[in-house]
């Protein structure tokens, strides 16, 4: 019973994240787009101006609550279960973006995020039980297990790689670049967050766990990598459309952290073939959302801008032709 307690602890504080992330994306765009507009140098170019808009730090300060809610979730919950109910922050963010940003949320938009709930839904009511951890050491030795070290070094290879060798010269023109240094290193980082909450949670419990010089590794770590996410999800945002960046982050984000905590925690060990089957449909069920809202973002738009230009584009052709009707007669 104490473990779908903590499920369920776990499932309102991943949701309530989900609330502030969602609009912490919206208001962090208004603050860097009134950074721009003051002269600037943009965060997609190496500028921090927008350090100076209050904006920018409401919409900060908005992600520091709802980060700070999806940390104490991951304490109670499995990340399986509570990193894909990010998924309703996208839902959160196109909404608003539909109504503050002006980016348009057509009616495949709208079954984007209907699929995304399904999704999540499903992930829920078939989740894993949280494992049972007594010390923040269980967790340093599941962490020093050879597959997660393995795990551990291709991702920093692959972060310092894109960093040093991708970001100077594409991170302009592909979004991927500077989100996949943010999911990478976020897989990573989720862990470090759960083996935190963890201790903090056995230490409110009476059990101090921060005697134990790993914990404060453990929080060195995702202190770290946390600032390095925030910068280059700053460059994202700054550089590309937040519909965009949204599904295109969660589901890079939540591909690798499910993989790095099966790695780690091993959450299916326990679990039958059909619950594991029914998760991954889950999971399925909301990528498929995010790129429906990220591959049609521009349909309704499209469309009445075609609609627009077309009259424009007749009058143009009657014109040519009437012309060259004139130039025939003088002829």
């Amino acid at each position: 019973m104490r473990g779908i307690s903590d499920n369920v602890h776990g499932v309102i504080l991943a949701i309530s994240s989900s609330i502030f992330i969602g609009a912490s994306f919206i208001i962090k765009k208004k603050g860097l787009k009134k950074a721009s507009a003051t002269g600037g140098t943009r965060a997609g170019s190496g500028g921090h101006s927008y350090l100076l808009e209050p904006m920018w730090w409401a919409g900060m300060l908005t992600m520091i609550v709802g980060e700070g809610a999806n940390f104490a979730a991951y304490a109670y919950a499995p990340a399986i279960l509570v990193t894909p109910l990010g998924a309703l922050s996208i839902i959160v963010s196109a909404v608003l973006a539909h109504f503050i940003l002006k980016e348009r949320l057509h009616i495949f938009g709208i079954v984007g995020c209907v699929l995304c709930l399904v999704g999540s839904s499903s992930i829920v009511l078939h989740a894993p039980l949280e494992r049972k951890i007594e010390s923040v050491m269980d967790v340093w030795h599941l962490a020093s297990e050879a597959g997660f070290i393995i795990y551990t070094c291709v991702v920093v290879v692959a972060v310092l790689v894109l960093i040093f060798r991708f970001v100077p010269k594409y991170g302009q023109r592909y979004m991927v670049i500077y989100i996949g240094i943010c999911s990478l290193t976020g897989s990573l980082t989720v862990m470090g967050v759960k083996a935190v909450g963890i201790a903090l949670k056995l230490t409110f419990e009476g059990k101090n766990q921060f005697k134990y010089y790993q914990t404060w590794l453990f929080t060195v770590f995702v202190i770290i990598f946390c600032l390095l996410q925030l910068n280059y999800l700053n460059k994202a945002l700054d550089t590309f459309n937040t519909a965009v960046v949204s599904p295109v982050y969660y589901v890079m984000f939540t591909t690798l952290t499910i993989l790095a905590s099966m790695i780690m925690f091993k959450d299916w060990d326990h679990q039958t073939a059909t619950q594991i089957i029914t998760e991954l449909c889950g999971f399925v069920t909301i990528l498929s959302g995010t790129f429906l809202l990220h591959k049609t973002k521009d349909m309704g738009n499209s469309q009445s801008t075609n609609a627009i230009l077309l009259p424009k584009n007749k009058d143009i052709e009657s014109k040519a032709t009437n012309e060259n009707s004139k130039e025939i007669i003088e002829v």
